[in-house]
């Protein structure tokens, strides 16, 4: 694994393995200019890293809202040269948006190519438990637009019930904020043509996901910036 600041450590094999594509698409989406060259090591083996795996991440997450090489191309040349992970999980988050919910069937080796990395029993369980994944008598039905976010969790440093409360607090406030939206935006298109209503929704979707997104991603930031810079408590005389 590799981080922003780390130099790139991943064979292409690796890479193909944590992404969870074969190693004959890898090269195909670097002869299509959608990854950039891997960085040459001795031997001039290339080694993969960090931006690899989250453009991989984000190629997936357009193909399966049904874009075709060509869009792909477009949206990726579009993105800055210098995004983060963080940028990318955001983009992710945006398109992920746009597609219904989608629950599949598939099998435990199936999950793990669609998590890209191994799970373990507990992994699973906790997958379970966030509601990403349910075992049933032919596999697993995954949420696929939350498989993503359900194993990034996996790696966070905080317990299960914190996640959980975290869960709690993040649909009770989104749904109270998607009511609202949804009051709003009706009363503006009340009296249009239902194909304009329909139109309306199609392209306000995204645009308000984004938004919600930038949003949320400002307010957390002020929010643990002053957590942050607060001075620590003293401590009572003794």
């Amino acid at each position: 694994m590799t981080t922003d600041t780390e130099e790139p450590t991943l064979t292409i094999d690796e890479l193909a393995a944590r992404a969870g594509v074969t190693v004959r698409t890898v090269r195909f989406y670097g002869t299509k200019g959608l990854l950039p060259p891997p960085v040459l090591g001795p031997r001039r083996v290339g080694h993969y890293g960090q931006e690899h795996l989250d453009r991989l991440a984000l190629i997936e997450e357009l193909q399966r809202q049904g874009m075709t090489l060509s869009g792909i191309e477009r949206y990726l040349r579009r993105l800055p040269p210098d995004l983060s992970a963080h940028d990318f999980a955001i983009h992710r988050a945006v398109v992920a948006s746009w597609a219904p919910d989608t629950v599949e069937t598939v099998t435990r080796q199936e999950l793990e190519r669609r998590a890209g990395r191994p799970l373990g029993a507990e992994d699973v369980e906790r997958l379970a438990a966030m509601g990403v994944v349910r075992p049933g008598d032919n596999g697993y039905e995954a949420d696929l637009g939350l498989l993503r976010l359900g194993v990034g969790l996996l790696d966070v440093p905080l317990s299960q019930e914190a996640i959980f409360a975290a869960r709690k607090v993040l649909i009770e406030h989104t749904r109270a904020a998607a009511r609202e939206l949804s009051q709003l935006f009706r009363g503006e298109v009340a009296e249009r043509d239902a194909r304009d209503v329909r139109s309306l929704s199609a392209h306000m979707h995204p645009l308000v996901v984004q938004a919600l997104l930038t949003a949320f991603q400002r307010s957390l930031k002020e929010e643990l910036g002053e957590w942050l810079t607060e001075p620590p408590e003293e401590s009572a005389p003794g």
